[in-house]
């Protein structure tokens, strides 16, 4: 990246979360009690699918790779918002911020299809039980994560090669806790507005798009469960309630952040926070206490490890 422009801009001014030292240490401690809490939960679900068989089913599988985006997502930005609380001056480097720009967007594409596959996945056992091996056989599976990893980065790139192009002579203060691409466009020195408009139409609008599509779908195997009996309905409302929780935070974010008209500094920085800092957290919460599945396979391997130190000499 050291020649990609003619940028003179050799670091960025990244938004101080807080001014009090008080606030300062609230917000760092929140942030690390859920920083924690993401690793542990999120690790905790790749492992179990790992190792319990039972798990290894497409469903199990698209959520194991949802909590590897969902720590990544993590990863990328409160590690070093964590570092900026305890600092006077939150700078980061030219690199750094481009960098964190892509990962973040490679991690978002990937979530987005991810919950759209597990969307597909939801309907093919519920509303057609009999085919549900015969369409979801392992090799569709593996074809489902993959485009969803290569989608997610072929969404960042779509814009990456744009922004790293562009020349940045000042200001450079992005104006929040992290660089992402609305923000860092604003700064360069030349008209953007054709590239503001394609990461708003390559972010917001596709999420907009995908997220009551979503819904609607959900809506369709509800009212499709509805016509065959009462009790299928409210198992089918179980099942697919963790599932709407987690797209409704995963998405409503993400529309106010790229395509809400009035963005506010304030509003801005709560749905960030939102999004890599308490979803990553919710989500690993929601699929183990919500899911039957989870919760047997959280006992099997305590047993497990009960009896391994009981044998140990």
């Amino acid at each position: 990246m050291e020649h990609v422009n003619d940028s003179v801009v050799s670091e960025f001014v990244l938004l101080g979360l807080a001014r009090s030292l008080g606030m300062q240490l609230f917000l760092f401690l929140f942030f690390s009690l859920f920083y924690v809490g993401a690793l542990l939960g999120n690790l905790f679900i790749v492992f179990a699918v790992i190792v319990d068989p039972p798990l290894h089913s497409p469903m199990y599988i698209l959520l194991a790779n949802l909590s590897l985006v969902d720590l990544g997502l993590a990863s990328t930005t409160v590690p070093r918002a964590l570092s900026d609380l305890l600092t006077a001056r939150t700078l980061i480097s030219f690199h750094s911020c481009m960098a964190q720009m892509f990962f973040i967007h490679v991690m978002g594409g990937v979530e987005m299809v991810l919950l759209i596959a597990m969307a597909y996945d939801r309907y093919t056992a519920i509303c057609r039980p009999l085919h549900y091996l015969t369409v979801m056989s392992s090799r569709t599976c593996v074809l489902l994560v993959a485009a969803a990893w290569a989608t997610g980065v072929i969404h960042a790139v779509s814009q990456f090669i744009f922004v790293i192009n562009l020349p940045f002579c000042g200001p450079n203060n992005v104006g929040s806790f992290y660089c992402d691409f609305p923000r860092v466009i604003k700064l360069a020195c030349t008209d953007t507005y054709r590239l503001e408009f394609v990461v708003t139409a390559n972010s917001g609008f596709i999420s907009m798009g995908t997220f009551f599509s979503l819904m609607v779908s959900y809506a369709f195997i509800l009212v499709t469960v509805r016509q065959h009996s009462s009790s299928a309905l409210s198992k089918a409302c179980v099942t697919l309630s963790a599932h709407i929780t987690v797209v409704v935070m995963f998405f409503t974010p993400c529309m106010f952040l790229y395509v809400w008209p009035f963005p506010t500094q304030s509003l801005d920085t709560f749905f960030a926070i939102v999004d890599f800092v308490v979803t990553p957290v919710l989500n690993p919460t929601i699929y183990t206490l919500r899911n039957k599945d989870m919760k047997l396979a959280i006992r099997r391997l305590g047993r497990q490890v009960v009896g391994s130190r009981e044998t140990s000499p």
